[in-house]
């Protein structure tokens, strides 16, 4: 780990899939027609890999049209937090080893909705960062 100002801890890449696997909730950002859009989507980790269930829609559509995404976890409590990034490539599992291996991860649609699909993003770039909370300092003493 690399501290920057005593607030902000820059993280390994082990120290960031640790906490990504640690979390079931993150944010799937894609750019769709020149328009950005972001989903709140369960998911899990699954070899060095983020995958989640859709149904037909925009997040489906996306993965298909553009597959160079971002992806964002976090989480924290009153002491600290921690933000994770991810910037890969989504891609739609269509064949039955990909797919058996996909359904063996546990994971589950949280609503009652059938999300027949996975889609899993691999990443070319994962960054993460922690976050110890404190008041604000005094102005003119921290530059950053």
């Amino acid at each position: 780990m690399t501290t920057t100002p005593d607030s902000v801890t820059l993280l390994s890449e082990d120290d960031s899939w640790n906490l990504l696997s640690s979390v079931t909730l993150g944010r799937y950002v894609t750019n769709l027609a020149g328009r950005q859009e972001i989903f709140p989507v369960n998911f899990v980790v699954q070899r060095h890999t983020v995958l989640f269930r859709t149904a037909e829609g925009t997040k489906l559509f996306s993965a298909l049209a553009t597959n160079q995404v971002l992806f964002e976890a976090d989480d924290h409590n009153v002491a600290e937090g921690w933000s994770v990034i991810m910037r890969g490539t989504a891609r739609i599992l269509y064949s039955s080893a990909e797919i058996d291996e996909a359904e063996g991860a546990g994971l589950y649609p949280w609503t009652a909705t059938e999300k027949l699909r996975f889609v899993r993003i691999t990443p070319r770039e994962i960054s993460g960062r922690r976050f110890v909370f404190g008041p604000e300092p005094d102005r003119g003493t921290v530059r950053g």
